[in-house]
């Protein structure tokens, strides 16, 4: 009767990303929580037996009225040894496994076969990101983009969240978004999705899912990068296809096309590059 009259709040774990009606912020979102939600049971449910027998052992064998010396010394237990060493042997692999499928399908990149409906690349720097709507031309000729800084709190340390970088996406449409790095690694975390990956400079990182709620969502760096590392926040706007395409005309007509810059970059020297740091007699 208890468990009934939970809310969709508590049948989450009391995660983000879900709303009075259930409905999940990606198609992801609820096989995150339940692998989360789920573990908590079983280790819960572990933990009540744990100390159930450490209680009963405290109380069973504990020193009675009138008795000296040491308790009676028992040896080992063949049965109740191989018991508590392969129990948790299962309970590593099982989680291991539900783990590792989860994992598996969250990581499914959209591409050959299911091709994604939107291409985004996300560049974090420190301390804030640029976003690049990438176009369908290989050169990216029709690509449009915006390029962010920092929040900047005032006086009382409140934060402009209109200032902020956002982040567009269209409404259950299929989202691969390429995750670049100017200069040290970053994490990027948009909180209600559940779901967050690093960002490394020279090697790009990706991820693939279907947002499935409009709203506007928080997200942030989630690896520490620096002295504004908390600094490093943006806004996710999930939108109709419609209000998605309009954003995408207001950025060409302001003249964000092409490909972003990478002018800001700090790694200058990639391999087959002739970057001021390498030995090369341009370089000396």
């Amino acid at each position: 009767m208890a468990l009934a009259g939970c809310s969709p709040t508590e049948l989450h774990g009391f995660l983000p990303g879900f709303v009075a009606d259930g409905t999940p912020a990606t198609n992801q979102t609820d096989r995150v929580a339940a692998l989360w939600v789920n573990s908590w049971i079983v280790l819960l449910i572990v933990g009540l037996i744990t100390w159930g027998l450490m209680g009963w052992a405290a109380i069973a064998y504990r020193r009675r009225k009138g008795q000296t010396g040491l308790p009676v010394q028992l040896r080992y237990n063949m049965p109740i040894e191989i018991f508590y060493t392969v129990v948790p042997l299962i309970l590593v692999l099982g989680m291991f496994a539900f783990t590792a499928r989860d994992q598996t399908i969250i990581e499914t990149q959209y591409g050959p076969g299911n091709e994604p409906d939107v291409s985004i690349t996300a560049i974090g720097k420190q301390w804030a990101w640029d976003f690049q709507y990438d176009g369908k031309q290989k050169d990216n000729s029709d690509a449009v983009w915006t390029m962010g800084v920092q929040a900047q709190p005032d006086k009382a340390g409140n934060i402009d969240q209109a200032a902020l970088p956002t982040l567009y996406l269209p409404v259950n449409k299929k989202v691969h978004i390429t995750l670049q790095s100017r200069d040290v690694i970053h994490s990027f975390w948009i909180i209600d999705f559940l779901y967050k990956k690093d960002m490394y400079i020279g090697k790009d990182n990706s991820w693939s899912f279907t947002p499935t709620r409009e709203g506007t969502y928080q997200g942030k760096c989630a690896e520490l990068c620096g002295e504004y590392h908390s600094m490093m926040l943006f806004n996710v706007k999930v939108v109709s296809d419609a209000d998605y395409q309009t954003y995408l005309t207001k950025l060409h007509d302001e003249g964000n096309t092409g490909d972003i810059t990478d002018a800001y970059d700090r790694l200058s020297n990639l391999p087959g590059t002739t970057g001021k740091n390498e030995t090369t007699p341009e370089a000396k």
